[in-house]
C-alpha cells in the first residue's frame, strides 16, 4: 500500500444470511485520489459489500473507518452524511422530475419549507458542468440517455461533498464512446482527491482505470494489490480458483437443415432489408455497435414487436408471430438483454421463474405437480451452477449473473428449436461466462439453432460459427468465425460511420 491517505477502510467485514455466508472477514481500503477495482464472480460478495458501504446493510462482524475514525452505518443517510455514495446499475432517479430536482432529491434548498428552485437549478447546473454534461439541468430525467442519467447520479454525489464514490458496473450499458467519457470523468474526480470504487467484470477496463485491485471469491478476499503487480490470468485465477480462457468452442459437426430464414426484414427506422438463415446445430452471432438494430431484429422475430417489411420462415413454414407466446409455440424463444424487466418476475422464486414457460406440461387438470416442477427446476439450476443452488430463493435476492442463469433455465426447459439470446453474458463474471458458452455450444451440438447477440468481440469470435455484422440498421456482411478477426468485425460494424448510438 502506498502512503496515500486512506479515506475509507472496511476491516474483517462478515455478513451472514440464512444458509449462506455472503462475506467472511473481508478487508478493503480506499485511498484518496485513487481508483480501487472490486472484482469477483457473481455471488462472490461484491453486491453485499456495496450495500454495507452504502449503509443499506449492516455487517454482523467487523468495523468501518472513515478518515481513520470508527463509524457505524445504520441507514444510507449515515453513509451519505460521511461522504460515501454508491451508484448502482439501476439508477435511483425519479423519471418525471428534472435532472436538477434529482440531483438535490432529499436535500432540496429553500427556507421555511419553500423550495428555492433557482438555487437548485443553478447548483445542479454547476455540478453537471464540472462533469462535462451537455444537457440542461431542467431536462426531465425520462428524456436522458443512460450515460446522462449516470451523470445526474455523479452530480448528486458532488453536491453532497462525497469523499468516496462506488460505481457498480457503470459501463454495462454504455457505448464505447460513452465509456471513454466516463473514464475521463473518473480521472477528473481522482485528480480532485476522491476515492473511487469501481466494480466491473471487464478486465480491460480494470487495466485502464484502476490503481489497485481487490478480488473476492465465495465471500472472501483472495487478493489485493497494485494493478501493475498482477496479470489478467492471475486476476482470473484469484477470482475463480482456476485458469479460465475464452477458448473457441465452435461446433464439431456440420449444421443441419435451415431452422429459421429471414428475407428482407424491416422495421423502420430501426432496421431494414435484413436477410439471413440459421441452421440447426450452429451458433450465428449478430454483432455490431450499440444502436445498430440487433435487439430490434431479435424482438421482431420473438413476436415482441411487429415488422413492416419482409418475411420469415421456421422449419420451412411461414412465420409471423404476433406475440412472444405465439413465437414460443412455433419453437422460437428470446432471452432478453434486460433480464430484470423483460426476463424475470423478481418477486417470485427461482423455481417459479424457471418453470413459468412449461407450466402446462407440469400440470394435471389445471393443478401443478409440485414434485415434478421442483425436480425440473433443480436439475436445470444445477446444470447452470446457480449460486446458491436454492430453487426456493426469491430471484430479486440473486446477483445479476445468477439472475441471468435463471432466465436461461426458463427457456432451456422450454426445449425450443430456435433460441435468440441477447447479450447472454452481460454482467456475468469470467468463470460463469465460460460455463454459459459451453452450455450454449452443447445446445447447438444437440441440434438447436442459436442466434446470439453480443457486444463483446472476444465472445463473438470464441462462440460463433458464423458472424453477421450490423451497422445503422443494415446487415453489412457475414464472416466465417473460424478465420475472422476482431479488426474485420469492427470494419463492418463501422461501415459507414458506425452506429447512431456509438
Amino acid at each position: 500500500m502506498t502512503d496515500r491517505e486512506v479515506l475509507l477502510s472496511l476491516n474483517a467485514i462478515t455478513k451472514r444470511y440464512p444458509g449462506v455466508v455472503a462475506l467472511d472477514g473481508v478487508d478493503l481500503a480506499v485511498q484518496r485520489g485513487s481508483v480501487h477495482a472490486l472484482l469477483g464472480e457473481n455471488g462472490a460478495g461484491k453486491s453485499t459489500l456495496l450495500k454495507i458501504l452504502a449503509g443499506a446493510e449492516q455487517p454482523d462482524e467487523g468495523g468501518i473507518r472513515v478518515a481513520g475514525e470508527a463509524v457505524a452505518f445504520q441507514r444510507p443517510r449515515d453513509a451519505l452524511r460521511l461522504g460515501i455514495t454508491v451508484i448502482y446499475q439501476e439508477f435511483a432517479l425519479v423519471p418525471e422530475l428534472s435532472a436538477a430536482a434529482n440531483v438535490f432529491l432529499g436535500m432540496e434548498p429553500g427556507r421555511y419549507g419553500v423550495l428555492d428552485e433557482r438555487a437548485e437549478r443553478d447548483a445542479a447546473a454547476a455540478a453537471l458542468a464540472q462533469l462535462g454534461a451537455d444537457f440542461e439541468a431542467g431536462t426531465p430525467v425520462r428524456l436522458l440517455t443512460g450515460a446522462e442519467k449516470q451523470l445526474v447520479e455523479l452530480a448528486r454525489a458532488l453536491v453532497r461533498d462525497a469523499r468516496v464514490i462506488a460505481l457498480d458496473e457503470p459501463t454495462a450499458t454504455l457505448s464505447s464512446r460513452e465509456t471513454e467519457r466516463l473514464f475521463e470523468r473518473i480521472h477528473a474526480l481522482r485528480e480532485r482527491g476522491l476515492g473511487i470504487v469501481f466494480v466491473t467484470h471487464r478486465l480491460e477496463e480494470v487495466r485502464r482505470i484502476a490503481d489497485r485491485v481487490t478480488v473476492l471469491r465465495d465471500g472472501r478476499r483472495t487478493w489485493t494489490g497494485g494493478i501493475g503487480d498482477v496479470t489478467d490470468a492471475g486476476i482470473i485465477r484469484h477470482m475463480v480458483g482456476r485458469d479460465v480462457e475464452m477458448e473457441r468452442v465452435a461446433g464439431r459437426a456440420a449444421p443441419g437443415a435451415v431452422a429459421l430464414e429471414v428475407r428482407g426484414l424491416g422495421r423502420e427506422p430501426a432496421f431494414r432489408n435484413v436477410s439471413f438463415s440459421l441452421r440447426a446445430g450452429e451458433i450465428v452471432a449478430l454483432a455490431g455497435l450499440v444502436g445498430a438494430g440487433r435487439t430490434e431484429v431479435a424482438r421482431c422475430l420473438a413476436g415482441a414487436d411487429p415488422w413492416d417489411a419482409g418475411d420469415a420462415t421456421v422449419g420451412g413454414a411461414p412465420f409471423r408471430p404476433r406475440t412472444p407466446r405465439e413465437a414460443a409455440r412455433r419453437g422460437v424463444v428470446y432471452l432478453p438483454e434486460e433480464r430484470k424487466t423483460q426476463g424475470l418476475i423478481l418477486g417470485m422464486r427461482v423455481r417459479e421463474n424457471a418453470t413459468l414457460a412449461i407450466l402446462p406440461r407440469l400440470s394435471r387438470f389445471g393443478v401443478v405437480r409440485a414434485r415434478l416442477e421442483r425436480a425440473r427446476a433443480q436439475r436445470q439450476v444445477d446444470e447452470l451452477e446457480l449460486r446458491p443452488p436454492d430453487i426456493e430463493r426469491e430471484v430479486a435476492t440473486l446477483s445479476g449473473g445468477n439472475q441471468q442463469k435463471v432466465v436461461m433455465a426458463k427457456w432451456l426447459l422450454a426445449d425450443a428449436a430456435v433460441l435468440i439470446v441477447d447479450e447472454p453474458t452481460r454482467g456475468v463474471d469470467v468463470g460463469s461466462k465460460s460455463e454459459i458458452h459451453r452450455r450454449l455450444r452443447a445446445l447447438a451440438d444437440a441440434g438447436k439453432a442459436l442466434l446470439v447477440i453480443s457486444s463483446e468481440l472476444p465472445e463473438v469470435l470464441a462462440l460463433a460459427d458464423r458472424i453477421l455484422v450490423m451497422s445503422e440498421g443494415v446487415l453489412r456482411g457475414e464472416l466465417d468465425a473460424r478465420t475472422a478477426t476482431a479488426e474485420q468485425v469492427l470494419a463492418l460494424a463501422l461501415t459507414p460511420g458506425g452506429s447512431r448510438a456509438a
